[in-house]
């Protein structure tokens, strides 16, 4: 049996003072079937959004988030959407809120973090193969490359059926969309990817944005890419 390796992209941040100004704070796309064998022409998708935010960007109003708004799992008022942005005339995807359920809010002076997430539910034809996302701006000012520079973030919906009989299911990861490590100190941070598909072979790589070679055909990074010191090593494998 053919061997489908799946790819996570990797779009970490690293900070080096305190936060400040722009408000978005890394994200993460994933979907899966809810039934991964095919039965006729369509299946219908689980979509997962989540996205961290600066819980004082000017766009929300006060009082900013806390634990209250978290346990009453209030909304985070981000009226944007995921839309198609490559090959969409072979799905008939439309495009998906970014309103999120809240999930966190975290007051420490050095994160003030408002994080949330979605469930999305589609009935997409198994000739599905496009590019989905949600590219916008602006990154939060201390990042070490792309403070207050545009982000993308992307992955790509395939539904094409495996060479083992099923339909794909993207990879996933439980990593925060941003890390905080100290100045000057080596950190190891180790990314949890996982596939519900046995088969496949998990790597992580750089995100970048060669559209005319990149497995999405899109910038996958926006102003961030290569956001991290030029000593930085990835090592793909799980």
């Amino acid at each position: 049996m053919k061997i489908f390796p799946s790819v996570l992209l990797l779009i970490l941040s690293t900070l080096y003072e305190t936060v400040d100004g722009s408000h978005f704070r890394g994200g993460i796309i994933s979907w899966r079937p809810l039934n991964n064998t095919p039965s006729g022409s369509h299946a219908s998708i689980l979509i997962h959004q989540r996205y961290f935010w600066n819980r004082q960007w000017v766009g929300f109003s006060t009082p900013y988030c806390d634990e209250s708004i978290v346990t009453s799992q209030a909304a985070i008022p981000v009226g944007s959407t995921m839309t198609c942005l490559q090959n969409c005339s072979s799905s008939t995807y439309t495009p998906l809120s970014t309103v999120m359920t809240s999930t966190d809010c975290d007051a420490n002076t050095l994160i003030q973090s408002w994080a949330g997430e979605r469930y999305d539910t589609l009935s997409l034809p198994l000739t599905t193969s496009i590019t989905i996302g949600f590219p916008s701006n602006a990154w939060f000012t201390s990042l070490y490359i792309g403070g207050g520079l545009s982000w993308s973030i992307v992955n790509r919906l395939n539904l094409a059926v495996r060479p083992d009989g099923y339909i794909n299911t993207s990879p996933v990861t439980n990593t925060l969309p941003v890390v905080f490590v100290p100045v000057n100190t080596q950190t190891v941070h180790v990314v949890q990817m996982a596939d519900n598909d046995d088969t496949d072979i998990l790597k992580c790589r750089w995100s970048n944005a060669a559209t005319s070679t990149n497995y999405n055909r899109y910038d996958e990074c926006g102003g961030v890419c290569s956001g991290l010191p030029v000593s930085t090593v990835l090592y793909s494998s799980n």
